[in-house]
């Protein structure tokens, strides 16, 4: 990670604009088709929810505004991605996880299980530091909702999706998500563009 000049980036006039408006946060919401992941995931074994965050990974690593982020009242760019889940800790609590995006299906997997599993039985965040750009995610599968805007709290700028439970109609299964980013990091185009390539890995994903 290494603090850039905005006026030297695309982001200059955003960050000129929204850098110190009260509330920067934009949130898209979009039905996803999730029909193939589900099937992956029952015929593979793999959890849905790390599937989820793979393609999500995927999706994100292919748009250049993923890899800058404000951060105080700078402007960082990064060389790496990484995705944070929200885990259930054995004394029946909830912690954060981060897992280091690899395009590698296999090597995100095993880094998922193993962090998850350490988050699970120590009841600690794991945290990866600074050098990567975090993307938030939080799924309430147990709950049927139809969208959810996260908190502002002015120092965590990431961007964050927000899940619940999926809703399967005859052959088809969909799933809602909410996505808030920060305008000064990417455009409502750049979120709907991200929006609609994570669509496109869910339905390509092969194993």
């Amino acid at each position: 990670m290494k603090e850039i000049d905005p006026k030297q980036t695309k982001r200059a006039m955003a960050f000129e604009l929204w850098m110190h408006t009260p509330m920067p946060m934009v949130t898209l919401f979009k039905t996803l088709d999730i029909t193939h992941l589900l099937k992956v995931s029952r015929k593979c074994g793999y959890k849905f929810n790390m599937l989820m965050c793979w393609c999500i990974g995927m999706a994100a690593s292919q748009i250049e505004e993923f890899y800058l982020l404000p951060v105080g009242d700078k402007l960082i760019q990064y060389d790496q991605l990484a995705v944070n889940t929200v885990t259930a800790t054995k004394d029946g609590e909830i912690n954060t996880c981060d897992v280091p995006f690899s395009r590698n299906l296999q090597q995100f997997n095993e880094s998922y299980l193993s962090l998850t599993r350490q988050v699970h039985d120590t009841c600690k965040t794991h945290n990866l530091g600074d050098g990567y750009m975090v993307i938030g995610t939080s799924a309430l599968a147990q709950y049927e909702i139809d969208g959810a805007v996260n908190i502002y709290a002015g120092f965590y700028n990431n961007p964050f999706m927000i899940w619940g439970r999926y809703k399967k109609r005859f052959l088809k299964s969909t799933l809602t998500i909410s996505f808030q980013f920060h305008h000064t990091q990417m455009d409502g185009g750049h979120a709907a563009e991200f929006l609609a390539r994570l669509q496109e890995e869910i339905k390509a994903l092969k194993v």
